[in-house]
Order: C-alpha cells, then sequence, then structure tokens
C-alpha cells in the first residue's frame, strides 16, 4: 500500500449564494463545509521540516471561501463543492483527491444534517 498525507478541515461555515426555490434566490446561505485533501507525502518528516513538504491547511479554508466567486449563485451545492475541488487541484499537483462534505444549515427542522459529499480524484 502506498503512503498518502489526508489533511482536512471540519465545520467551516461559510454563507454562500445558493439554492434553486425562489425564496433561496438572491440571498447567501450558511453552509458547513468539511474539507480533506490526500496528496503525496514526504518521504519523511522531521520536527524541522518546512512547510513546502506538505499544504497549509488555510489553502482548504480558502477554497471554500474567498476562492468562491463573488456574486455567483450557485442553484446546487454540488457545484460549490465541484468549484472547491478544482480550485484545490489548481493550487498544488501534488493534491491526488478532494472530499467535499457540505450540510445546508438553513433548512434543518429539527438538527439533521441535511447535505451531500462530493469526491473527486484527480485527472
Amino acid at each position: 500500500m502506498a503512503d498518502s498525507l489526508t489533511l482536512q478541515i471540519d465545520d467551516f461555515e461559510v454563507d454562500v449564494l445558493t439554492g434553486i426555490y425562489s425564496e433561496e434566490t438572491g440571498k447567501p446561505q450558511p453552509l458547513r463545509f468539511s474539507i480533506m485533501v490526500q496528496m503525496k507525502p514526504a518521504d519523511r518528516y522531521t520536527p524541522d521540516t518546512p512547510l513546502s513538504e506538505s499544504k497549509n491547511y488555510m489553502d482548504l479554508k480558502f477554497a471554500a471561501s474567498e476562492a468562491l466567486p463573488s456574486g455567483v449563485h450557485f442553484k446546487l451545492i454540488e457545484a460549490v463543492a465541484d468549484h472547491v475541488c478544482e480550485t484545490l487541484f489548481l493550487q498544488d499537483a501534488r493534491v491526488e483527491a478532494v472530499t467535499v462534505k457540505i450540510v445546508k444549515l438553513a433548512i434543518s427542522e429539527a438538527g439533521e444534517k441535511i447535505g451531500m459529499t462530493l469526491h473527486r480524484e484527480r485527472r
């Protein structure tokens, strides 16, 4: 089995323009993101290994927030997740796979977690 490195961020909340119903359009909805990035690891990590041998965790947050195009309304959260995946692939050639889980917080009625998970591998 080959070595792999998985970086992740869980339960990161961002307001995003998304939805298909008239009451959803034109106003941002709160989404909760969990993102996992699988990449090739360095041969070894020592106490003085530089960040360049891994990936900055803040890149994951950036892909789900600032990298989303301002003013663009995504009909489906699947499209939001796809944009996050593509952003992370473009950021770093070492990224082999990305998994994005999105929960739509505004439609929960009894605390349930309603959403989707998209997994993409580099093509």
